[in-house]
């Protein structure tokens, strides 16, 4: 009864098409637990079988992220798999939008003391740093593209209030765009894609991976376990080796990534993660 409930667990939250490629790749497959957020329609999974423990993550046909990922494990984890920082890519198949992925041991750091603790935010310096000298390469384009994506997030429902809409878009527009060096970034770089094992900080979830600036990979920190806490920044510095932090990039960076917090978490109903998006647009318009 108990592997038949596994079983049923497994079937519900995973397409017809999706389950078939899983049965092939691990016939004996039994759900563990159900790491999903449920704020969108990705699956996250771990799941044990003769061969090991592993993670399955899918979504459904319009979800961009696990293309995203599976780009990111074929050409750009390997530096970090290499030394047991990142998992490697078991399985995929990207039409069906799912793959499977060894299964790390650790903590996440979020909500936890690591989140916090100076040693951690020093290895993921070291870590992030690795991970963007793989490759760069010049992009006359980049910012243009992001700034007319968060133009486009301004015209999506959100709670942004007039007034401050009207500056965020006058910022836009008069930016200039210029050729940037980008870099493979990881997207969401932050202690809630760190995962510590016996002190040793691991990576997971590259479901927003593309070539961005470096920078980019900082904002997140930089808006929460950075704002009030300097030690934790130069800890991470110092693993980083360089600060690459243009200020004139990095404030339109900062502006962009708030709107689309504020905007994404409010269509997605999480109203603490649209608060620190509010927040966050009001911290990026004070570096204008």
């Amino acid at each position: 009864m108990d592997d038949e409930k596994e079983r049923l667990g497994l079937t519900c939250r995973l397409s017809v098409e999706q389950t078939v490629h899983l049965s092939r790749w691990l016939p004996d497959a039994r759900l563990q637990a159900d790491l999903s957020w449920n704020l969108t329609d990705t699956v996250v999974l771990e799941i044990a079988s003769g061969l090991g423990r592993f993670i399955v993550k899918a979504a459904g046909p319009a979800n961009s992220h696990i293309g995203r990922e599976i780009t990111a494990y074929q050409g750009a984890t390997a530096c970090l798999a290499e030394n047991g920082r990142a998992a490697r890519m078991i399985e995929h198949d990207r039409a069906a939008n799912i793959l499977v992925t060894e299964y790390l041991d650790g903590t996440l750091a979020a909500g936890s003391d690591a989140e916090f603790d100076a040693d951690v935010h020093h290895q993921a310096g070291a870590l992030l740093r690795t991970f963007h000298d793989q490759a760069a390469r010049c992009d006359d384009d980049a910012e243009a593209r992001a700034t007319a994506k968060a133009l486009a997030w301004l015209d999506q429902p959100h709670r942004i209030d007039p007034h401050t809409v009207d500056g965020l878009r006058r910022i836009l527009a008069s930016y200039g765009p210029r050729p940037v060096k980008v870099v493979p970034t990881h997207g969401d770089w932050s202690p809630r894609n760190w995962l510590v094992d016996r002190g040793m900080v691991k990576v997971i979830d590259f479901g927003r991976f593309d070539f961005r600036p470096a920078l980019s990979d900082f904002c997140r920190l930089a808006a929460r376990q950075w704002r009030k806490n300097t030690d934790l920044e130069q800890a991470f510095l110092d693993g980083y080796g360089t600060d690459p932090r243009d200020l004139e990039l990095w404030a339109i960076s900062t502006l962009r990534e708030a709107i689309g917090t504020a905007v994404w978490a409010y269509q997605v109903g999480d109203e603490p993660f649209e608060h620190e998006g509010h927040r966050m647009v009001a911290d990026a318009l004070s570096l204008f």
